[in-house]
């Protein structure tokens, strides 16, 4: 019976123990997924709740991020700023859009709070910003590029991506649910 308990908290400890290294970590984020205490940013950053659905909160740099117990997604912006670029497709930006609620905006970011419906695809759009995204729910999204290519992705409560600016396509949910907190940096 100890060996039981045993295997279920170290099974417990190695799905809900994050943080140990960023999930992400490029020229203008870093990202980490923790269920822990941070030491104080380094810059200003975006906390994403995975607790609280459609949830941020921007905090300035030397704020402590995170909170024991609560997993959180902690976006750190860095300070290298790169301008949205032209819009020469004809098609809309890809924010704001029908369904999508905005919720924060600083002079670096820009927080949208966004839920794929099923047989309702997004309008074709262009992403002229850099953005982070923090998935969920778990679901298939597909998009569709301007040419017809079809790519179809599935994404798991808790995954998170940065997605290049300079996109073009439409998104359509196929399977499950799929909503998301999408971090677009400015």
């Amino acid at each position: 019976m100890q060996q039981i308990i045993l295997g279920i908290v170290a099974f417990g400890f190695a799905a809900f123990s994050y943080a140990a290294e960023p999930v992400i970590d490029n020229e203008r984020v870093t990202v980490w997924d923790t269920t822990e205490v941070l030491p104080p940013a380094q810059h200003d950053f975006v906390a994403v709740s995975l607790s609280r659905k459609g949830h941020a909160v921007f905090h300035h740099r030397g704020d402590v991020p995170g909170k024991a117990g609560q997993r959180t997604v902690i976006v750190e912006l860095k300070d290298h700023a790169v301008p949205p670029i032209a819009n020469t497709t004809g098609y809309p930006l890809a924010f704001p859009r029908p369904h999508v609620k905005k919720l924060l905006e600083t002079d670096k970011i820009i927080v949208w709070d966004y839920a794929w419906l099923p047989n309702q695809p997004s309008p074709m759009h262009f992403h002229d910003k850099d953005a982070l995204v923090v998935y969920e729910a778990t679901g298939t999204l597909q998009s569709t590029t301007p040419d017809g290519k079809v790519v179809a992705t599935d994404y798991k409560f808790g995954d998170i991506r940065f997605n290049h600016r300079d996109r073009t396509h439409t998104e359509l949910l196929v399977s499950g649910q799929e909503r998301a907190v999408i971090t677009e940096l400015k």
